[in-house]
């Protein structure tokens, strides 16, 4: 083994041995991690920025000392004088690397940009906002009946609306006096009524808007949409990915960092609370607001998310009984939160359900209602954390699955997050075996004319979350992958796209290599991930059909911007999801968020969904001796026991088996 230090790069998991005094933006270029620069690396250009991991990362087996990284130089110092650098921030071809260390990628220093797709639903919404406008006319002040300008509004909002025990603070106090001399006694107030504040006072008539945001904060991406609370309209939508990425991929990396790292939890609240309020000014920017307008927020999140926004150590989330700081819904001032908004602000989180379903799942079965369905309903919200709902008028049951960072591209060889570039469909010829795929920023097929011009800027990077799911499912279609998840040999598959790889096979979808691109392949080991993943999500839907009592279901839903890009017949080929009719498996796109901008919109709905999650019914996978039993048998390509006979009318699955010491080495290749 290399005895040069490590690096690992975040979020695309490329990881590789270097020489000490490799400046972080060669070790980059060689991996073919997506970091920018313009300048060649003289420190011009700043957009090579980097942010260093240090601390105990269980995940990884690392210890990152804080010397892993050359010290901060003269170049970085002139630059940080001029423009200022980011706390933390490094500059790639400045910082040298001495130590194993883990590398994060910010957005912003991406050639190619994450491209977040959590889009806001099409979604009929009855407005009835919890901040209301009221407008008043108050008694002027009189000599010979003294009383304050204060005492004199809330007396006018009590007779004039009917609100009683209002609060305000020495804000609305700054306020009063100059808005009621320039309105001539007449001015307009912002109520949050859940709080019963007083939230800003306009003299006259004001009519608005006033704007909300409804925030889904995911494990991988954060996305955001920024509503006119009282005509339900988007008016933006912005999203970003979760620098907490550095600290781990999946939730239970992030518990592991706190209980290796103290101060850790601080670390990451910081961050992601730092990511929230960069993502409020990108979004206002596209509006054309200012943020300082925005007076309400809901927010969703899995818990461990939830309590590392709030403030809260997490690491009970990691232990049985993984037991919640806090399971109901929260209403908190957002100056509380440190984050930027109107002073007045507050913020709405939605009650968890469980310690490992949380209050995304929440606002999902909020968006999409399995209490009130007739039929039997499954919903999976795909994600590095699986939240699954199952359930119709009778009861409904909520579980939680560790998929991992497979589906969004993580620990897959070529794999990357959805960026233009990245290949997002696939499809394989069943005889010839030869791949065709459409990549992010265009929508031609490789094969289409005109393809090579349309992806000229970006090029052909690497493979997202759809495209890995499409290729394994399309190689298990074209007899490329048995049963069991292992590729054949050039010699068993007739195909010279089948490459040796070490003791097993890889398959080459794209060979870019004579011209100095990336060889795009599916090995094994990406076999392997996906099979983990897959095998985790359908054991915890196995899990709830089992709680209630039948072997098959109506319907499936897939939720998250993820699941949106799912195809079902390839998710089923997978064995993702349980056999059923295909025109029965939708798509809710980002159920989560439409979740949280009900919650946003409508007061009522708040108080429905508090009353539902009471009624869910949790089950716990961790303590479940079955669910280990149902990940074993799912873990095959669809599935070691279940039949999926509705799957078999639509798909052939060839009925192939491979030895990897066949003794067959089919063409050699050189993996770069």
């Amino acid at each position: 083994m290399s005895k040069d230090p490590l690096v690992i790069f975040t979020p695309s998991g490329k990881r590789g041995n270097f020489a000490a005094g490799t400046p972080v933006l060669t070790a980059a270029r060689q991996l073919g991690v997506d970091l920018d620069s313009v300048c060649g690396g003289r420190g011009i250009c700043s957009k090579c920025q980097i942010t260093p991991g240090f601390g105990e990362f269980p995940k990884h087996g690392l210890t990152v000392a804080k010397d892993a990284l050359s010290g901060w130089n003269a170049v970085e110092e002139r630059y940080d004088s001029i423009r200022g650098l980011k706390k933390g921030r490094r500059l790639g071809c400045q910082a040298l690397i001495q130590k194993d260390i883990i590398i994060d990628v910010p957005a912003e220093s991406q050639v190619h940009k994450q491209v977040i797709r959590k889009r806001a639903e099409a979604r009929d919404i009855t407005i009835n906002p919890a901040t209301r406008l009221f407008y008043v006319e108050v008694e002027q002040p009189d000599m010979h009946e003294p009383s304050g300008d204060l005492e004199r509004l809330k007396a006018a909002l009590a007779d004039q609306w009917q609100l009683s025990n209002l609060v305000s603070n020495t804000a609305i106090l700054q306020q009063i006096q100059p808005a009621l001399r320039k309105g001539k006694w007449a001015v307009t107030c912002a109520i949050h009524e859940p709080t019963n504040k007083i939230l800003h006072v306009w003299p006259g008539y004001f009519e608005g808007p006033l704007y909300g945001l409804a925030i889904d904060l995911g494990s991988t991406t954060i996305a955001a949409h920024l509503c006119d609370i009282y005509s339900g309209e988007v008016l933006a939508s912005s999203g970003l990915m979760n620098p907490q990425i550095r600290f781990g991929e999946d939730l239970m990396s992030r518990v592991s960092y706190v209980m290796m790292n103290p101060g850790g939890d601080v670390e990451m609240t910081q961050a992601v609370r730092e990511a929230i309020n960069t993502l409020i000014q990108q979004i206002a920017d596209e509006a054309e607001i200012d943020p300082q307008h925005i007076f309400e927020a809901v927010l969703v999140a899995n818990p461990v998310m939830h309590h590392l926004f709030l403030g809260i150590d997490p690491v009970e989330l990691g232990q049985a009984p993984f037991a919640l700081a806090t399971a109901d819904s929260l209403t908190i001032p957002a100056v509380d939160l440190a984050i930027n908004m109107h002073p007045q602000a507050h913020f709405y989180i939605l009650p968890c359900i469980a310690g490992h379903v949380g209050a995304d799942a929440a606002a999902v079965a909020l968006s999409e209602e399995p209490d009130k369905s007739d039929d039997l309903v499954l919903i999976v919200d795909v994600g590095t954390n699986a939240e699954i709902l199952l359930g119709n008028r009778e009861r409904v049951l909520a579980c939680s699955s560790p998929t991992g960072p497979a589906f969004e591209g993580a620990q897959i060889s070529s794999g990357q997050r959805a960026a233009p570039g990245a290949i997002e469909k696939l499809r394989i010829d069943p005889i010839t075996k030869e791949p065709r795929y459409r990549v992010i920023g265009s929508e031609l097929w490789s094969d289409e004319k005109g393809f090579d011009t349309a992806i000229l800027s970006s090029g052909i990077t690497g493979i997202c979350g759809s495209g890995i799911i499409e290729a394994v499912a399309e190689m298990r279609m074209a007899g490329l992958l048995d049963a069991s998840g292992l590729i054949g040999s050039a010699a068993q598959t007739g195909t010279e796209r089948c490459i040796v790889d070490g003791r097993t096979n890889s398959y080459v979808i794209f060979d870019g290599t004579a011209n100095g691109g990336p060889l795009i392949t599916v090995t094994n080991g990406d076999i392997r991930a996906i099979q983990l993943a897959k095998a985790a999500l359908y054991a915890g839907a196995r899990l709830l059909m089992d709680k209630f009592g039948v072997d098959t279901v109506d319907r499936v839903v897939l939720a998250g911007a993820f699941g949106a890009h799912i195809s079902p017949l390839h998710a089923m080929v997978l064995g993702m999801i349980p056999d059923c009719p295909l025109e029965k498996v939708t798509s809710a796109g980002n159920a989560a968020g439409t979740g949280a901008r009900i919650a946003l919109l409508n007061l009522k709905a708040r108080a429905e969904i508090e009353q539902t999650v009471r009624n869910i019914e949790k089950i716990e996978t961790a303590v479940e001796p079955k669910f280990q039993q149902h990940f074993v048998e799912a873990s095959s390509i669809p599935h070691a026991t279940a039949p999926f006979p509705l799957l078999k009318t639509i798909a052939s699955l060839p009925d192939v088996s491979f030895n990897t010491n066949s003794g067959d080495t089919g063409r050699r290749r050189r993996r770069r």
